[in-house]
């Protein structure tokens, strides 16, 4: 996978397999400490200690359509090579953690990509499932949740396209001007 978001869009495809309704996305770039965190939170139908133990075996898959998985092999692999790790809490009836260590500046790191665009993606396929989105730069948040937005709009869904162009703008702006802040 070319970038980040990527990736990110395959772990919300297994969230949302395991019949989550809400799913957290949450991305930390902290160049000050040399580490960037990509973590994904769901209240899916979790996993057993012995399908964690085969999570990063490419031939292990839940799915009875394709027997391999290779979404979280390949994160783990990227992360690994990046300087960093992988790690995954789960348990069965109450959700799955999936968090994504990378060194900031390693060489091997591939970029972050469209996160936003990545976002609007998965909130516009899937109107029935809430979504929250963290983006911390060096320590300076700015959070969005389809919650909050569904309230606001009433009767407007998510998934009109006007409104899918908002809230890609709206990331990209608050996520541009958290970044612009710390360099003034």
């Amino acid at each position: 996978m070319n970038d980040l978001a990527l990736h990110l869009l395959d772990i919300v495809q297994n969230s949302l397999a395991a019949g989550a309704t809400y799913i957290v996305v949450s991305v930390d770039e902290n160049p000050r400490d040399n580490v960037l965190i990509i973590s994904v939170s769901d209240n899916g139908r979790g996993m057993s200690p012995e399908q964690l133990k085969k999570l990063s075996d490419p031939f292990f898959t839940s799915r009875t359509t394709r027997r391999v998985g290779l979404g979280v092999p390949l994160l783990k692999q990227t992360a690994e090579q990046s300087g960093g790790s992988l790690q995954v809490i789960s348990e069965p009836g109450k959700g799955t953690c999936l968090t994504a260590r990378f060194q900031y500046d390693h060489l091997d790191r591939p970029p972050l990509g469209d996160v936003a665009n990545a976002l609007v993606l998965m909130i516009s396929a899937n109107p029935a499932v809430d979504f929250a989105y963290s983006y911390t730069y060096n320590g300076k948040t700015y959070t969005v949740n389809t919650m909050e937005i569904r309230e606001i709009l009433g009767d407007t869904p998510l998934s009109d396209l006007y409104v899918m162009e908002m809230i890609e703008e709206m990331i990209k702006e608050n996520q541009n001007d958290l970044k612009v802040c710390q360099i003034e």
